[in-house]
């Protein structure tokens, strides 16, 4: 699929991104901020002759919203053998990415675009926020524990069965959280990292060893050795240690 725009509707296009990527550094100097709360439930939608059921068209929402369980009060997920659960309660995605998407798909695009709970301003990006970090959004606190790494579903948001492959390329992936204790967030909230994980092992650099290069056996080892790591990360870095290189001779008898 093609993206474009007419010139003089892509210069406006640029002023507005342009006007909100300053918008969103003069804010960030002040603090970091829930731009806003998205939440949606599962609809059925077309797909290739078919219908499929999908979570990932979110709205804004005004006002408190509770953020307990494994869910935000309003959100809840589709499929809960690949979505959901407390390793992906909360969904996170930077506004900062925004303006790049926009002047890729040549389209303006509204908050919860991507199907992310909450749309933040301010906080590190994924190559330098980690897993095993903690913040405070609202009242509630919660701990970053792995990228996001999006099914097909994606591609019928964006009408474009390319965007899953476009998605991981960017390395704008976003990051899921656990709640580690209940509460509630609006948009304007504080969101604030107040503790580091010591290992410093970025979201960014899990999503590498996920999709690009699971022959590295000290990165694997580093990722693992971080507690918040979910399990099934885990395990499948485990199995990528166990696994040999084409052509390794150490492994044959």
């Amino acid at each position: 699929m093609r993206y474009g725009l007419p010139r003089r509707r892509l210069e406006v296009l640029r002023a507005s991104m342009a006007a909100r990527t300053h918008d969103a550094m003069v804010g960030s100097m002040q603090t970091s901020r829930i731009v806003s709360v998205n939440v949606g439930l599962p609809r059925e939608v077309p797909w290739r002759g078919d219908t499929v059921s999908t979570a990932i068209f979110k709205e804004p929402v005004t006002g408190r919203v509770r953020v307990a369980g494994v869910n935000l009060d309003g959100d809840r997920q589709a499929d809960l053998t690949v979505h959901g659960g407390p390793d992906k309660a909360v969904y996170v995605y930077p506004s900062e990415h925004y303006p790049a998407w926009e002047l890729e798909l040549g389209r303006p695009l509204s908050a919860g675009a991507f199907g992310e709970n909450l749309t933040v301003s301010g906080l590190p990006l994924e190559d330098a926020i980690c897993i095993g970090d903690r913040l405070r959004a609202g009242s509630a606190e919660l701990l970053v524990v792995q990228p996001r790494l999006p099914c097909f579903k994606l591609g019928i948001k964006f009408d474009d069965p390319g965007m899953l492959r476009r998605f991981l390329v960017s390395g704008r992936t976003g990051y899921y959280l656990r709640i580690l204790a209940e509460g509630d967030v609006g948009a304007f909230d504080p969101i604030e990292l107040v503790e580091r994980h010591p290992a410093r092992v970025t979201v960014s650099e899990v999503t590498r060893l996920l999709t690009r290069n699971r022959h590295d056996p000290e990165g694997l080892r580093r990722a693992m050795g971080v507690d918040a790591l979910p399990e099934d990360l885990r395990s499948a870095f485990a199995e990528a240690l166990e696994t040999p290189l084409p052509g390794d001779l150490s492994a044959q008898t």
